[in-house]
């Protein structure tokens, strides 16, 4: 990485003296426990996103019913948006004298406990006690919240990149994001009926506090879990650091992608925070309803995850980051006039799921063949200050649109929806064309359309599927 010498200002990020391939092969007993800490870590996911579930999709509803305005709901998501990737800057030198492992279980256990005050904001509510200042305390208990699982951030990353060989991580990922992510919609649709079920009862606060003790608990049990799972050894070589700024000045491959990334997801951002208030304030959703809309998108997302895996692992990850971008730019239309929950279900859900199912899977493992062994955790840490960054400043775009400007369009949610989808036209055409993959992969068959013949070009681009996703 980049010192004092011009060769190694040079050196490419994927360190070519040091690449992944050059590492000691494993002997059987590594193996072993390589291959039984991925199913520990397939239990941890379970668990931690049974707590996400129940407490963190949670945390937009718990500020409205604490009486938040669009404008607190737009500065909860963009400090703990910022919060995160800062707080991956901290974690990522961590590394260089902590375990991972060890980082992992202490910011996870922080987590826990960040749980207690946020449950004492609803007995302060049902009280009546400090009722004006209790949005503000939330936002600052999550930034709290976001900052620790930002520290975490690149210690996983980098333990898992340990784990999982580099032929596997498409299919390991999307079998695992599969699977934990199950559990995530079954624990956010039953928190969302439990909520329903108090706020019939006018004690939806109630509610709250009994999920966010269910999450409290799922956070211990991750932990546990955590605690039990083999961490190979990473030794950091002495020279291995490089800063932020040589980061920015390179604009490499992977600085041109972490980029890209700011921008798309500042123009994320502006709209994607406010969906729930969308749907909770304007379209008057119950929080059943309101969840099952949300939750859609990644039910469709879990279908097409495993596709997406093994796509990933074929023929490479930019391809699918142009997918996801194409569809994104749709989404936020198609909610400029769609109201009916089954129409959200079937069009901008169905889409935002495949482009989430193409997202997820293209990024992890592009981050992990970018990246040498070593510098894992200073490039994740780095590509997520930018795009931290982005999400901020995009949240607050949204939020002072809500707030202080008049509509343009119905009204002014539909507004800053159309406006985020024309950034994101912008920003995939200005940055696409400019990545690269960064393995050999194989090339996709041509697809042989012909207009004259549609009944024959429908059987051969079947053909043409199963051929690409056996």
């Amino acid at each position: 990485m980049p010192t004092k010498t011009q060769n190694q200002k040079t050196r490419p990020l994927r360190d070519a003296t040091h690449p992944e391939t050059t590492f000691k092969k494993d002997t059987p007993r590594t193996e072993t426990l390589k291959a039984n800490a991925r199913k520990t870590s397939v239990r941890q996911g379970i668990a931690s996103n049974l707590s996400v579930g129940l407490g963190n999709s949670q945390i937009t509803p718990f500020a409205l019913a604490l009486q938040a305005t669009p404008f607190h709901i737009g500065l909860l998501s963009s400090f703990s948006s910022l919060a995160n990737p800062v707080a991956q800057l901290y974690g990522s030198r961590l590394m260089e004298h902590k375990p991972r492992k060890k980082i992992l279980l202490t910011f996870m256990l922080f987590q826990f406990l960040i749980w207690l005050p946020i449950i004492g904001l609803g007995y302060l509510f049902l009280q009546g006690t400090l009722t004006p200042y209790l949005p503000l305390a939330l936002i600052g208990l999550w930034l709290l919240f976001s900052a620790a699982g930002g520290a975490m951030a690149p210690a996983w990353f980098s333990w898992m990149g340990d784990l999982v060989s580099a032929d596997h991580r498409g299919r390991y990922f999307s079998k695992r994001n599969r699977l934990i992510g199950t559990f995530g919609l079954i624990a956010s649709l039953t928190g969302a009926i439990l909520l329903d079920f108090y706020k019939t009862r006018g004690l939806a606060i109630i509610g709250f506090i009994i999920l966010f003790g269910a999450a409290a608990t799922f956070k211990l049990v991750a932990w546990f879990f955590l605690h039990h799972q083999y961490a190979p050894q990473l030794k950091l070589r002495k020279k291995y650091y490089f800063s932020f700024l040589s980061f920015i000045k390179r604009f490499d491959n992977l600085g041109k992608f972490a980029t890209y990334r700011a921008f798309l997801n500042l123009s994320i951002a502006i709209a994607g925070p406010f969906l729930a208030v969308y749907m909770l304030q304007e379209l008057g959703f119950s929080y059943t309803t309101f969840m099952i809309v949300s939750l859609s998108g990644s039910v469709f997302y879990l279908f097409f995850s495993p596709l997406a895996g093994k796509f990933s692992d074929r023929y490479g990850n930019i391809k699918l980051i142009w997918i996801a971008n194409i569809l994104w730019i749709f989404t936020p239309l198609l909610w400029t006039f769609l109201t009916k929950p089954l129409h959200l279900i079937m069009f901008p859900a169905l889409i935002s799921g495949i482009a989430n199912a193409c997202w997820v899977i293209a990024v992890t493992n592009f981050m992990y063949d970018s990246s040498s062994q070593e510098h894992r955790g200073l490039c994740v840490a780095y590509s997520s200050v930018l795009i931290g960054v982005g999400a901020f400043i995009g949240a607050l775009i949204g939020g002072y649109l809500i707030q202080y400007v008049p509509a343009i369009l119905s009204n002014k949610y539909t507004t800053i929806f159309a406006l985020s989808a024309a950034l994101r036209l912008i920003v995939g055409a200005s940055f696409l064309p400019k990545l690269k993959e960064q393995k050999h992969t194989k090339r996709l068959p041509p697809m042989r359309i012909q207009f004259n013949h549609p009944f024959k070009t429908l059987n051969a681009e079947i053909g043409w599927f199963r051929h690409v996703f056996k």
